[in-house]
This record gives structure tokens, sequence and C-alpha cells, in this order.
């Protein structure tokens, strides 16, 4: 009979797989965190801080916005690439990579931006002049300009990116510069290689691991680096290395599943969910997938940066609230970082939710937290403020 496990349960080990379970404070290993996530989404949008640094930040609040691109440029121990999106990884993943350069370099060599020559001309000044950012070139958009065109060097240039051809040296105010990939990664991460067979079962393995459990579809939509016949296949093959189990959803509800092989063990060693109050970032690893969030917690959430305002349910950008092994509400912040301030626009209690004035302290501790982070000494709220 399938292992049982029950929602609390599920939930407490979910948040301990994810990092968010302990505090988040502490001596700060950056280069481990980003291992036992896999991977951290990339975004441009600086609201309050950017994605990738909310996420870190969420695991330990000693971390601060430099220290990503130190890793990255100065240490090389991540590089970036595309995973559901683009994102950073730890370097050591490098040669388990191989496959993806090679699926996303063909996928974007179908739609030829430049002619070879072209191509061949970009790589010649990248490796003369050395990193280059996207502004270093200079060719305009033919015929009609769609809403997301770009001219046919930023295309030349990812499709490199996506071959695995050119790598992300630096950044600097968030614009990546590009590299010739023996300059950028380490010899002994490109001399390595692993069969794709070998990939593969890499690629679900640690995606199950860092699931604690899942469907074969979350698996697949983990890394977004196999398709579902792939995922299939290996759960076919490699049955000695998964478990079914039964999963309670919030709603009681039960799914069939698959767990690691030690999947008892960690249930028995996850630990109980801090009591701290989180703002968790929209792109958080915790709450990306929206179907697992909605089984796991039944918590409803969307991101509507790209809703029309008029059509938006909540707001630009809202932020989940984690309290326990619980969503307790949303909001929404922007900072003015010229002026040092967090600004709390709007506050959203989930139902049945009693703001409560130690809710309210709690969430003022984070909301304090979170403006350090960007260096702001006010946090100013424009609407009322619960709990009080």
């Amino acid at each position: 009979m399938a292992l049982r496990i029950r929602n609390r349960d599920a939930r407490r080990l979910w948040l301990d797989r994810q990092g968010l379970a302990r505090a988040p404070t502490g001596p700060l290993d950056l280069l481990e965190v980003i291992t036992d996530l896999g991977f951290v989404q990339l975004d441009t949008i600086r609201n309050v801080t950017r994605a990738h640094h909310h996420i870190l930040w969420s695991r330990n609040q000693n971390y601060r916005e430099p220290m990503l691109n130190d890793l990255l440029a100065k240490e090389r121990a991540v590089f970036e690439h595309f995973t559901h999106d683009a994102s950073v990884l730890p370097m050591a993943f490098y040669p388990l990579w191989q496959r993806q350069f090679r699926r996303l370099g063909a996928r974007a060599g179908k739609h030829k931006a430049m002619d070879a020559k072209d191509v061949a001309a970009i790589k010649a000044r990248i490796s003369v002049e050395g990193p280059l950012s996207t502004h270093a070139f200079d060719t305009k958009i033919v015929g009609k300009k769609e809403m997301w065109a770009r001219p046919p060097h930023k295309r030349a240039l990812d499709q490199l990116w996506y071959a695995g051809e050119l790598t992300t040296s630096h950044r600097e105010k968030f614009i990546k510069y590009y590299d010739l990939t023996e300059r950028v990664v380490p010899p002994q991460y490109q001399n390595m290689t692993h069969s794709d067979e070998h990939q593969m079962d890499w690629l679900c393995k640690a995606a199950l691991d860092r699931l604690g459990f899942a469907t074969l579809g979350e698996i697949q939509r983990f890394w977004a680096a196999l398709d579902a016949r792939e995922v299939k296949t290996w759960a076919d093959a490699a049955s000695d290395h998964w478990v079914p189990v039964e999963l309670e959803t919030v709603n009681g509800d039960w799914i069939n599943m698959v767990a690691p092989p030690d999947i008892e063990m960690l249930l028995e060693k996850a630990c109980a969910p801090t009591s701290r109050l989180r703002i968790l970032s929209p792109f958080d690893p915790a709450v990306r997938d929206r179907t697992r969030l909605s089984r796991l917690f039944g918590f409803d959430y969307r991101i509507e940066i790209f809703v029309p305002a008029a059509k938006r349910r909540w707001g630009y950008y809202v932020y989940p609230l984690l309290e326990r092994d619980r969503f307790v509400g949303r909001i929404e912040l922007k900072a003015d970082r010229k002026a040092g301030i967090v600004k709390v626009i709007q506050i959203w209690p989930e139902p049945g939710v009693k703001w409560t004035a130690d809710r309210a302290e709690k969430l003022d501790a984070e909301l304090g937290r979170l403006a350090r982070l960007i260096g702001a000494a006010v946090v100013e709220w424009e609407c009322g403020r619960p709990g009080l």
C-alpha cells in the first residue's frame, strides 16, 4: 500500500525542502542556498528588489544584492541559463546541462536572426574585445515592430547563449555581458561530459529530491529541461529511485504521486515552520507552480503585472504572505529607492484569517527587514493597517 502523506505533513515537508521552514538567520553560504534550491529565477523588474535577490534573501536575511553577481563574475561558482525562465544555476551542474544547451540551441537556431558570417563577426568581436552587452551592437528591426520584436544582434546573442557558445560573464545594473564560454566556465566543468541518459536521470532525481513528492508533470516542470514523454520513460525505467505515495490536498482529496525512497525519513526530519511572517517574491519557487500551491495550501495566487489595471483582481506587484505553514494574505508594495521608502499600497488578509495585533507586529518586523535589504529607512502605509 502506498504511503499516505497528510496535508499538514506535506506542507511542512514542502517548506522544509524549499528552505522556508527555518528562520532565515545565521551564517550565509550563498552557493549552498542556490544548490539546495536547484536554481534561482532571474527577473528584470525591480519593484522593491529584483526577484532573484528577494528569493535568496528569504532564505537568509544576511544576503545583500551585490553578492549574487560576485558569485557569478568573480568566483565563477554559478552560471546563467534557461530553466522555465532565465535562471542562475550552480557551476557544478554545468556538465549536466549540456543536453539543455543542445536542445535550446537547436530550437533558437530554427529562427535565423542573422547570416552565419554576421553571427561569426559577433563572436569575433567578443573574442578580441572581451565581454560585450547588446549595447555594443547596432542592428535594426526590419519591417513591422511587434511588441516583443528585438533587433537581429540581440536575437543572435541569445541564440549563441542558448546554445552554450556564449556565457554570461557578469552584469552591470542588470545588463548582461556575454563572453566566450571557454573564458567563463572553469576547465574542469567544460571537459566533463555525461551521456544524455545520465543527464535525464539526474534531472528527474534532482527535481524529485527538491520537490519531496510530485506528480510526473511537476517533475517535468521543475527544470523544464525534459518533455513529458522523457519523464515517463525515466519513471518506467527507474522505479527503484522512487516510491508511490498518496498526497492529501487541502480539500481532503487524495492524489497519486511519487516520492524519493527515503520519504519517511524526510517527513520525520522536516522541521516545523518558523513562526515568522514572511513576505515572499511572486517568483519564489515555493509559489511558482500555482496548481501545486493551490493543492497544498488552498492559496489562489496569480501575478498581475501584465494584466490591465482595470482588470486586476488585486494589484500590480502583489507579494504572498506566509506565516508558519499558511498563506495568510497578500500585500502590494512599491519602493522609492532614492527617497529610501518602502510603500505599502494595499493589503488583503486571506478569508478566515483574523489579523491580530500580534500578526500586525510580525508584518511590521518583516517590512522593516525588507526595507533594510535595499537601504530604505522608512515604511510608509498608503492604506489602512489591519490589526491596529
